[in-house]
């Protein structure tokens, strides 16, 4: 069975311009990424215990330390290359990216030293716009972008 992750992506409207909140993956594998790198705010789940929607709620407060808004637009699912499928839903929202705190995780670091290292989920948040957005989230999210300019919010 295919992982699935959940995610919201929280938008503006600032001078007329669409704008999404995106996050940076932390740890040292993302550290010099930058385009192709960003996220909106997502993690996987189990559908035996948890739905979609609940997990991208739960998902987008650990990572970004934002209570989730509303009303919130489904921008339906995407399959990435590996299989994993991703099912996000957008919602109007407004906060400041320096006051993000995110849950941590461990990583063996260096690789293969027994070392466990703790990093954040998401290290930093930023607003983009759109045009923006879309060189800097990882492609096989991109579609969520367009959908959301589609809804015409």
């Amino acid at each position: 069975m295919a992982k699935r992750s959940a995610g919201l992506l929280m938008y503006r409207r600032t001078g007329g311009l669409l704008e999404v909140l995106l996050v940076h993956p932390g740890g040292p594998f993302w550290a010099r990424r930058d385009e192709g790198a960003w996220s909106l705010p997502k993690g996987e789940y189990a559908i035996e215990s948890e739905c979609a929607l609940d997990a991208a709620k739960r998902e987008f407060a650990e990572e970004t330390g934002f209570a989730p808004g509303s009303p919130l637009a489904s921008l339906g699912e995407t399959r990435l290359r590996s299989g994993k499928i991703i099912s996000a839903w957008a919602f109007p929202g407004d906060c400041d990216p320096a006051d993000m705190v995110s849950n941590t995780m461990d990583v063996e670091w260096p690789p293969r030293s027994g070392k466990l290292v703790t990093f954040p989920e998401a290290d930093r948040a930023a607003w983009f716009t759109t045009e923006v957005a879309r060189q800097r989230i990882h492609p096989g999210q991109l579609v969520f972008i367009e959908r959301l300019e589609a809804l015409g919010v």
